[in-house]
């Protein structure tokens, strides 16, 4: 029984890291929130500036173009389409 996943363990590690960031969001300075929020904004536009004038593209030069990680801009590319936005 040692394949797959485990759906019990998973779902404890969904409510571990929702109890985690709401912890996060109790101690958190509402300052320091919207300077966040505002730099996130910040990166939405230049990722959108760069797909419009390049087109479709990969995760890796995204970040490069960006100064993030991989994984940031898959963040930010699944959060920009979530909101609508469509890339070739």
């Amino acid at each position: 029984m040692g394949e797959g996943v485990d759906p019990t363990q998973m779902c404890q590690r969904l409510v571990d890291k929702v109890a985690q960031s709401e912890q996060l969001l109790a101690i958190a300075d509402p300052d320091l929130l919207v300077l966040f929020e505002d730099w996130l904004e910040e990166l939405e536009a230049e990722a959108l500036a760069l797909l419009k004038k390049h087109g479709s593209l990969d995760k890796q030069t995204l970040a490069g173009k960006l100064g993030l990680s991989r994984t940031g801009a898959t963040f930010l590319l699944s959060k920009l389409e979530r909101k609508g936005n469509q890339f070739s």
